[in-house]
């Protein structure tokens, strides 16, 4: 079955890179509603050039490929189909409802609830495409 030790250490990598390139052109397209939903202004995000959020964002990016890895073998996946499937079931099931019900208690913006939330979801079903190209 495995676990860590039978991760495709490079699949991961290039799921997470996946994950982060849809997260660009998904922010990219949805950009102007997401900083409306936020409160926050081109202007104000331009003033504060620091790399560190996409860092942050690449980082999680990739530990959730290798997470999703782990999963995928635990369950005994492999292929395309299967990895976008447990991507979409985990997106879909367990990160986007956390992310609505935060969002609820937090009083913020629905538009943020499902930018973000289907965010995640289409994201994940990414990196688990790419996952089951290496498993």
């Amino acid at each position: 079955m495995g676990g860590w030790s039978s991760v495709e250490f490079l699949g991961v990598f290039l799921s997470g890179a996946a994950g982060f390139g849809f997260g660009a052109l998904w922010y990219g397209v949805l950009g102007e509603r997401w900083m409306k939903a936020v409160g926050r202004t081109k202007q104000e995000i331009q003033a504060d050039p620091s790399p560190l959020p996409f860092i942050i964002a690449f980082v999680a990016a990739v530990l959730a490929g290798a997470v999703m890895g782990v999963l995928m073998r635990i369950a005994g996946l492999s292929g395309p189909l299967e990895g976008a499937s447990l991507g979409l079931a985990v997106g879909g099931s367990i990160v986007a409802p956390w992310i609505v019900l935060h969002y609820a208690f937090a009083g913020r913006p629905r538009d943020l609830w499902w930018i973000d939330g289907l965010h995640s979801a289409a994201a994940l079903t990414i990196v688990g495409l790419v996952l089951g190209l290496f498993f």
